[in-house]
């Protein structure tokens, strides 16, 4: 059977070949109602498919947007990758995903991959990106937007959380519960110092708690971003002598951690420890109790990060500043801080 061209297409819906191109591609050029069903109906009729490789090669674009994420096993960029490819799939785009396990090294090897796939735009949540890739990212002058987290490598457009503000706004809340202090489970020694979410997670709570006047020495504790590790860590700060009244954690995996370890201890939540995390994964509501948090909203931040990357004008003038879409941060009151589980 012979295959079915653009031309078939055209000639049955009494169109032009052109035409037929907006209607695949949604643009450039609006075309009509009613010639757009035309359109569609035949290439239904005809049992058309578009030879996208043919038009990437035209365009040197293809239909993909690469997104480059630390670990799709942690919940918080698990939902976060969804919450891209439904973005992108509004947009008539698909999402190719490398994780790079906070490796450099492999932060690159998707970088250039997806650079080299021609990807409409590059969607990037860089743990601590290098002099390396930003300077891979330089080579091929691509659409760069980063997503949650900021790296001073590079000055690309970034849509980020309100992290700073988000972790004050925890912090005041245990210890507006009458707590005599709040510690602090933040990252590793690993972490970078400035761009990162956890970092700002920990400058929030310091400045939490200098507003309180309340002194933070000794009250901060180096962990993993992940429940298993902070598990651990968890398991020795609640064993020790002086274990803490109300704990901030800087991720929910952390926080969920640190409530599997008090439950194994026997210490009661919220009733001898208090417990808020950051990042509002679905996990956290079902957690045993139900888990304080600090949510933002996800698919807004993933909508605009997908509209940035793949309309003109990405790369805008001005300060590092106004090259910010900052979401604002909202806390979500539930038991293991002490409040009662909203109905």
């Amino acid at each position: 059977m012979a295959k079915v061209t653009r031309d078939d297409v055209a000639r049955l819906a009494g169109t032009s070949t052109a035409v037929v191109s907006y209607v695949i591609n949604n643009g450039p050029r609006p075309v009509a109602p009613a010639t757009r069903e035309r359109v569609l109906a035949a290439i239904k009729e005809l049992g058309y498919r578009p030879d996208r490789v043919a038009q990437a090669m035209a365009s040197r674009r293809t239909d993909l947007i690469g997104l480059i994420i630390p670990d799709a096993r942690q919940p918080f960029f698990g939902e976060m990758a969804h919450a891209v490819e439904q973005a992108a799939s509004e947009r008539g785009k698909m999402v190719l995903v490398g994780n790079t396990d906070y490796v450099a090294e492999r932060e690159v090897h998707y970088l250039r991959a997806f650079l080299g796939m021609r990807v409409s735009g590059l969607i990037l949540v860089s743990h601590a990106l290098n002099d390396q890739a930003a300077a891979e990212i330089d080579a091929w002058d691509a659409r760069v937007v980063l997503l949650h987290e900021r790296p001073e490598a590079i000055d690309d457009v970034a849509v980020v959380t309100d992290d700073l503000g988000g972790a004050q706004l925890a912090v005041r809340h245990l210890l507006e519960h009458g707590h005599e202090y709040v510690a602090c489970v933040g990252g590793t020694a690993e972490t970078p110092s400035v761009g990162d979410p956890v970092s700002d997670h920990v400058e929030g709570w310091r400045r939490a708690m200098d507003e309180a006047g309340i002194s933070t020495e000794g009250r901060l504790f180096e962990a993993p971003y992940n429940r298993y590790d902070a598990y651990r860590v968890s398991l020795e700060l609640l064993a020790g002598p002086d274990r803490p009244p109300a704990v901030f954690c800087s991720t929910d995996d952390q926080a969920i951690g640190l409530l599997r370890a008090a439950r194994e201890l026997r210490i009661d939540v919220p009733g001898e420890l208090a417990v808020i995390g950051f990042d509002d994964i679905k996990e956290a509501a079902l957690a045993d109790p139900p888990m304080t948090t600090i949510a933002s909203d996800r698919s807004a931040m993933a909508r605009a990060a997908v509209d940035l990357v793949l309309d003109d004008g990405l790369r805008v003038a001005g300060s590092r500043r106004e090259r910010l879409k900052v979401f604002p941060s909202r806390l979500v009151a539930r038991r293991s801080c002490g409040c009662e589980q909203p109905a």
